[in-house]
Formats: structure tokens, sequence, C-alpha cells
């Protein structure tokens, strides 16, 4: 009984607990600068190699639960994507050193930079290496996103390059990722199993050496580190869960929200240095994002639009009947042909 009025209400329910997920998602991440301070006097690279090791230990009981091991089979049969894993392992390992580094060495706005950034990439690689095609607004944002660049290496005095490694490494991340094939947690953990036996080995040798801290700093220490794997898979988690109740238009709104934080952290809470210079190139950043959101809006609302009117047009032409249905198509066809 009331069933067809019980789908919307499980349907904005749905989206609700999405904002929720995403929220937990984006806002993890964005408080994560918070984190990595706990675990000094860790240097970054045992950071890392422990937050390598202790994700996939994170990862494989969250598999065993969810009782998904069906995609390793396939995988280790096609070298051409254990390659891409490799690669997209790789890359997030360079994202992760540099993004841990810049927290501890008080590079907090930079390293948030990188992520107001990474859009702008994310785009420059789909024109460059995908032949994509870009809508003026878009052309405009990225232009104005290299004049922000241009602007901040002058407030540095050298090229942020903090910012851009991180941009580029994620975005690279992101396209390579597109290209296995597997969906998060899965793909997650193939990439931290390439990790895992180098992280592991990097370990047992600063602890051969005495400069590990895993088990010289207390056992307060040693389970922060291994929290790292929590702290790592909890958003990624979050994520998944919300990329799959929310439309993908919200999802690139909500992205924005962890960078957000990262800058407001670095400037409210870590009191790093914002002089003018600095302030005008953050400011184009966000001019080029604010073009590149009113674009996507825009022509998801265009889309919307013509879907409803095409559906309006079928629906009209069936009520009229077959011979008028198969007219009205056609003719909806050529306008559609002589519009493009």
């Amino acid at each position: 009984m009331g069933s067809s009025g019980d789908a919307p209400a499980r349907s904005a329910g749905e989206a609700r607990l999405g904002l929720l997920y995403g929220f937990a998602a984006y806002g993890s991440w964005g408080i994560i600068p918070l984190f990595w301070p706990l675990l000094e006097p860790a240097s970054p690279a045992e950071i890392l190699a422990n937050r390598m090791v202790w994700s996939l230990v994170a990862c494989v009981l969250l598999l065993l639960v969810l009782r998904r091991w069906a995609w390793i089979r396939p995988l280790l049969r096609e070298p051409r994507r254990l390659g891409l894993v490799a690669a997209a392992a790789a890359t997030i390992t360079v994202n992760w050193f540099v993004y841990i580094w810049a927290v501890n060495s008080g590079h907090v706005v930079e390293a948030a930079l990188g992520y107001f950034i990474n859009p702008l990439v994310s785009i420059a690689f789909g024109v460059l290496l995908l032949r994509e095609r870009l809508r003026v607004a878009q052309w405009v944002a990225v232009a104005v996103g290299a004049a922000a660049v241009v602007v901040l290496t002058v407030g540095y005095g050298q090229l942020p390059w903090i910012a851009l490694v991180l941009a580029f490494s994620f975005g690279t991340y992101g396209l390579v990722k597109k290209r296995i094939g597997l969906e998060g947690i899965e793909s997650f953990a193939a990439e931290t199993s390439v990790q895992f036996l180098p992280a592991l080995g990097f370990m047992l040798l600063l602890g051969a050496r005495g400069d590990a801290t895993f088990h010289t700093e207390g056992v307060g220490h040693a389970l922060l580190l291994a929290s790292c794997g929590v702290v790592t898979a909890f958003p990624l988690i979050c994520f998944g869960a919300a990329a799959v109740r929310l439309p993908l238009s919200t999802i690139g709104l909500m992205q924005y929200l962890a960078p957000t934080l990262q800058f407001l952290l670095g400037v409210l809470y870590f009191h790093e240095s914002m002089p003018a210079e600095r302030w005008a190139g953050f400011l184009l950043v966000w001019l080029a994002l604010a073009l590149l959101t009113y674009d996507a809006l825009r022509t998801a609302r265009r889309g919307r639009l013509e879907l409803r009117r095409a559906e309006a047009v079928q629906a009209s032409a069936a009520a009229a009947g077959p011979e008028h249905a198969a007219g009205k198509t056609g003719k909806t066809t050529a306008d559609s042909a002589r519009s493009a």
C-alpha cells in the first residue's frame, strides 16, 4: 500500500544519506592536516610507509566483511591492468609523501592550493591526452588558472611546486584509475597491495638502523601510526557510499569542501603567512573554479531540459498513434541534427 508514494520518500532519504556520506568523506580529507603532526617525531617517509602497510590491512578486513574477492583473479590475468594498478600506486605514493611532508613542514595552505588547482589540471589532461573539446567558459577558467599560477609564483618567489606536484600527481592518479575499471575499494586494495612489500621492507630497514619510531615512542604513538589505515580508508568508504547516492554535479561541488577546510586550517589554526600576492593568486583560482562550476551547472541544466523535451515529444507522439509517432520521431531527429 502506498508504494508509489514511498518511492520519492526513499529517494529523498537516499539523497540525504548521500550528503551525510559526502560531508563525512570531504570533511575528513579537509581536517586531515590536524592528524599528520600527531605522528611526529616519525619522519614523513616513516609515516608514508605505515600508511601504506596499515591501509592494506584495513582494506583486507573490509573486503573480508563484504566478501568481495571475485575481482582478483580476472585482474591477475590482465598484465595491462596490473601495470595500470602499479602506475596508480606510484602516483598516489608521490602525492601522499609530498602532502604529508608539506603539512608537517608548515605548507598547509600551499597543499590546499594543489587540490584547488586539481580540477583545472584534469581539464588540461582531457584536452592534451583525451582530445576533449572545451567550451568557452572552460577555456577562460583554464586561462585564469594559469594566470593564478603566475601571480602565486611572484608571491612565493618561486613556482608553487608543492601545489603543482599535488595537483598533477592526483590528476594523473585519477586518469589512470579510470582506465583500471575497478570499484573504489577494490582499486584501492590493489594499489596498496603493490605498495605493501616495499613499505614493509622500508619499515624493517628503519627498525634495523634504529631510526624507526614505531616501537620506541610508546604504545600511543604506535597505535597512532597503525591508525593511518583507518584514517585513509574511512573517507574512501564514505566517498564510495556518497557517489552511488548523489548526482555527479553534487559530488563535483562537494569536492571543494576539502581544500577549503585545509586552507582555513592553514590560515586560522597553523597561522601560515598570506601576503597580498598570495591572496590575489588564490582569488584568481577561486574565480576559475567559480567559472567551471557555473558552466557545469548550466550544462547539466540544459541537458535535463533537452531530455524532458525529448520525453515530452515521444509521449505526445505515442499518444497520437504509431504513424504519427514515427513522423514526430523523424522530425525530432532532423531538428536535432540541424541544431547540432
